[in-house]
Order: structure tokens, then C-alpha cells, then sequence
């Protein structure tokens, strides 16, 4: 059993990973009149932007992949992601109504959700603050004969458009706390059915692995990591229009994630 040191060693360090390139302000791809939200005087935004075009694309690109070449914490976070994404699918999947809708996924990364909501039939915008990251997901699309689904460079308030379902997974992680609920409004303003949002919430248990984390700075702890009031993001949802229908929790020893879905009502 780790040390509960190293837990909040390894989830300061980790958290920062859950979204390889989904930043509040990441990826997206998107149609509606774009929204300006001002961020703190430190510039997230463009810190994200930044490590993933570079140290963190690298390094998440192993980790989003079948590679090798990952540590314990790594693997941990790369199975804990892939449930999430598991559990976004079974959804889709078990409604059977995906085939030719319209999806936006903001802060795609290399593609992890987006291609196999394409290889389901839908027809997928999907955009990433990191140019590395929307480039490495058009490439491993191109790969696999995917002609459905396109990828391109953008943060989030800059997306516009009209989806069927819009998502975002794991992004909120880089996301300034107090400019939560406004993304999560912008999130709604694309959607015409339904929102698909993961963020890392805030619980006491989870603040003070990551207080604890914070005194003990990783080579790979370069951004800022935000957790979330659930109670914010759903009365966000409500606000916007949307009702949550589903619900989940991914943790593992080093990934916290919850998933909601919320549908226009």
C-alpha cells in the first residue's frame, strides 16, 4: 500500500495530466458566436498551450497510446482516462442513435473519444488548444480510414457551430475555477441534444492530496490543476437549459474523474 505522501505526490503531478490538451480553454471546434473569458493575470491559457505543443505532447502522447514507455503513475492515469472514455461509449452505444448526428469534441487530444464516436458513424468536429495534439489525432484518423471526422486547432471559447452532442473530457482540469460555470455555459450554447462533461472534483479528500501533492514539485508538474465544486458545474447545466440524466465516478490510485451527462430539457 503507497504512502499517503506519495498518493498526493503522484495526483498533483498526475492531475495536471488527466486531459493531454484540453484546457478551459482548449480544444474545441465549434460554431456559435465566439465568447470572451478573461482569465487570471498568470495565463493558463497559454501555459497549456505551451506544454502541450511541446514537453507535455511528448509525454501524453505515449500515455494516450499502447507504449511502452510509461511509468507506474502513467499507466495508472492512461487506464483510469480510458475507463472514462469506456464509460462515454457504453452510453452512446447503448442509445443506438449516433449513427449520422453531429458531434463536437473539445480538447480532443490525440483523438481518444473522437475517432471511436467516428468509427460509431457519427460525423465529429473536434478541435485542441495544441496544435500537436489536433495533428497527431488527424494522423492517427487518417490511419485508420476515418473520412468523418475533423480535426483542427482551437481553444474553446473560440468553437461555434451547432452539434447534437457536444463533449468535453477531462479539459476542466486546466480550467480556472472561478470561470467553471461560464465554460460549461458556452458547452451548452453548442448543444442542441445533450452535453458530455468530465471534470476532477473538488472533495476534501481530493483538495488535500493535491495540497499535499503541490509541496513536493515533479519534473512533470508544469500547469496548474483545478478541481471543481460538483454542485457549480451542475447548477451550470440547469441554468444553460440542460437536466443531468447520467452519471458517473472514475478513480483509480492516481486519475479522479466525474463524468456527467446532461440533456436539453
Amino acid at each position: 500500500m503507497k504512502s499517503f505522501t506519495g498518493a498526493a505526490v503522484a495526483f498533483a503531478t498526475a492531475s495536471i495530466a488527466l486531459s493531454p490538451t484540453t484546457v478551459a480553454f482548449a480544444p474545441t471546434s465549434h460554431a456559435i458566436a465566439p465568447r470572451t473569458i478573461a482569465f487570471s493575470t498568470v495565463d493558463d491559457k497559454t501555459e497549456v498551450r505551451e506544454y502541450f505543443n511541446n514537453e507535455g505532447f511528448n509525454r501524453w502522447n505515449k500515455i494516450y497510446s499502447n507504449s511502452d514507455e510509461v511509468n507506474k503513475v502513467q499507466l495508472d492515469i492512461r487506464n483510469g482516462h480510458d475507463q472514462t472514455i469506456q464509460k462515454i461509449l457504453n452510453w452512446i452505444e447503448a442509445d443506438g442513435d449516433i449513427k449520422g448526428k453531429t458531434v463536437c469534441d473539445c480538447g480532443c487530444g490525440v483523438g481518444s473519444l473522437a475517432i471511436p464516436l467516428a468509427q460509431m458513424g457519427a460525423k465529429v468536429s473536434a478541435s485542441d488548444i495544441s496544435d500537436a495534439m489536433a495533428t497527431e489525432a488527424a494522423a492517427r484518423a487518417k490511419a485508420m480510414g476515418i473520412t468523418n471526422a475533423k480535426f483542427y486547432t482551437s481553444d474553446l471559447e473560440s468553437v461555434t457551430g451547432k452539434y447534437n452532442t457536444v463533449t468535453c473530457v477531462d479539459v476542466a482540469i486546466h480550467y480556472p475555477t472561478d470561470k467553471m460555470a461560464e465554460m460549461v455555459g458556452h458547452l451548452c450554447s453548442l448543444a442542441e441534444d445533450r452535453v458530455l462533461i468530465s471534470f476532477a472534483p473538488k472533495t476534501w479528500y481530493y483538495e488535500l492530496l493535491k495540497k499535499i501533492g503541490e509541496l513536493f514539485p515533479g519534473p512533470s508538474k508544469t500547469t496548474r490543476a483545478y478541481l471543481h465544486d460538483e454542485s457549480v458545474v451542475r447548477e451550470a447545466l440547469k441554468k444553460a437549459g440542460f437536466e443531468v440524466a447520467r452519471e458517473e465516478m472514475t478513480g483509480t490510485s492516481f486519475y479522479f474523474s466525474r463524468l456527467l451527462e446532461a440533456k436539453r430539457v
